[in-house]
């Protein structure tokens, strides 16, 4: 099964009938209606345009509680010089699908916050369907906020038919950390005690590198947190497989073009980290977290945005670009983006606000770094400040190098679709699935995910 962000048109654009709605015109219809039956207060309460009444206010709905919701507000607030007379006024949402079906259904009324949190890889289920307004650049570009600002791997995906519909905050990636004294006692460090990616170059390398970190630690040597989670499989599994110089070609209605004898490999190589000697064999994602931050591990393949959790535990510890395992550099990530929600009639000094406080938000990036996010605005990452993160500073160069999911309509972050392949995953590096029969299968489940008509 796959998710779409809110109810999908039950029928496609009938032929001959010019006054017929098409697909994208049923599901804005249908998620207007959504958005009528929760109830104009409903909607109206989150920041809504129908609730704007301050000119002086920009209206921004996000995902982030927590330590990174606090962040935020600092990050707010550093960045209020640059955007003089504005106040950025949060409503803070519940992340996942409630989200994104929420923001669906605003947009589709026209009646969605100024600006909105979203991650990029849910770009290609919005941008298509008419459900975001583009960014005008030139704006962007006066407040000091240019494409050439932003590393190409992020801003490619921030297009569709030649426009902008995101502007990147940050780019998060899967990675490594370490506790630096047992990976030096595995010898596994650079002079520089930088951690040598070399040592880690090959699947036979990377499993004999995780055996030297488990007699270091005396214990285990990679924690990896997988037992029924919805996109750490996929994860892992997506950037490896990137790594083979391979991609799925994913035509909508028609069938996936995959490398099956290179899924296989990495399939293989997985379940060989999870062998009992690597890494132990029953993780979930909390046992992972407790076995590194315990000491019972000396590496754990996690996203940067656990930085707070280790170094919590081990103010020393090391982070790097998840290693180049199968001979092309790739690291699995997505990015926090700004969009801007549709609306029919925007008033023009009200976006331009919007496009000044979201400039002077980048520009603020240092702040956003402490949460071990990477700056997706890169004169931040060039700063001396930055290079004094660590370990940040470590990683920051796997921004030039990551892949996000494949941009079709149904994948992404929070989507049935990471869980269904990491279903398959598991099977394969838990419950014996030969990986030949679990790339299939994945493949299987990428063709049923195809066969479903594209809303847009």
């Amino acid at each position: 099964m796959v998710d779409l962000p809110g109810p999908r048109a039950a029928s496609a654009r009938p032929e001959g009938n010019p006054a017929a709605l098409s697909r994208r015109g049923l599901l804005r219809a249908s998620l207007a209606s959504a958005a009528v039956l929760l109830g104009g207060g409903a909607l109206a309460g989150c920041g809504s345009a129908a609730a704007a009444s301050d000119p002086r206010t920009v209206r921004m709905w996000d995902l982030f509680s927590g330590a990174d919701g606090a962040l935020l507000d600092e990050l707010i607030g550093v960045a209020g010089p640059d955007m003089p007379g504005t106040r950025v006024e949060r409503t803070v949402l519940e992340w996942g699908p409630p989200y994104y079906t929420k923001l669906a259904m605003a947009s589709a009324g026209g009646r969605g916050p100024d600006v909105a949190v979203s991650h990029m890889s849910r770009l290609a289920g919005y941008a298509p369907l008419g459900l975001l307004d583009s960014w005008d650049t030139g704006l962007l570009a006066e407040f000091g906020v240019r494409e050439q600002d932003f590393a190409d791997a992020v801003w490619n995906r921030t297009q569709y038919r030649g426009r902008t519909y995101a502007v990147p905050l940050d780019t998060h990636p899967f990675i490594v950390f370490y506790h630096p004294d047992t990976a030096r006692k595995a010898g596994l460090l650079t002079g520089a005690g930088d951690l040598d990616l070399d040592a880690f170059a090959g699947p036979e390398r990377f499993v004999e590198a995780g055996r030297e970190l488990a007699k270091a630690s005396g214990r285990q040597g990679i924690a990896f947190g997988y037992v029924n989670d919805t996109a750490q499989g996929w994860r892992l599994f997506y950037g490896l497989y990137r790594q083979t110089g391979n991609d799925f070609d994913l035509p909508v209605g028609g069938r996936v073009t995959a490398n099956v004898d290179a899924m296989t490999e990495v399939i293989a190589f997985m379940r060989k980290l999870v062998d009992g000697r690597v890494n132990p064999r029953r993780l979930d994602y909390p046992a992972a977290i407790a076995a590194f931050t315990n000491r019972q591990t000396g590496m754990i393949l996690s996203g940067e945005w656990e930085l707070g959790t280790f170094r919590a535990a081990d103010p020393e510890v090391g982070a790097a670009p998840f290693p180049t395992v199968f001979g092309t550099p790739a690291v699995y990530a997505d990015s926090h983006s700004f969009v801007l929600p549709r609306r029919p009639d925007p008033d023009e000094a009200h976006r331009r606000r919007t496009h000044q406080a979201v400039a002077a938000i980048l520009k603020a990036g240092q702040v956003w770094a402490k949460a071990g996010h990477i700056p997706a605005y890169q004169p931040v990452t060039r700063t001396r400040d930055y290079a004094r993160l660590e370990p940040q500073s470590r990683y920051a160069v796997a921004a030039d190098h990551v892949v996000l999911d494949p941009a079709v309509w149904f994948a992404g972050a929070g989507s049935d679709f990471q869980n269904s392949m990491s279903q398959v995953l598991q099977r394969a590096v838990l419950d014996g699935l030969a990986p030949d029969r679990a790339a299939r299968a994945m493949v299987d489940r990428i063709n049923t995910a195809l066969s479903q008509p594209s809303p847009a």
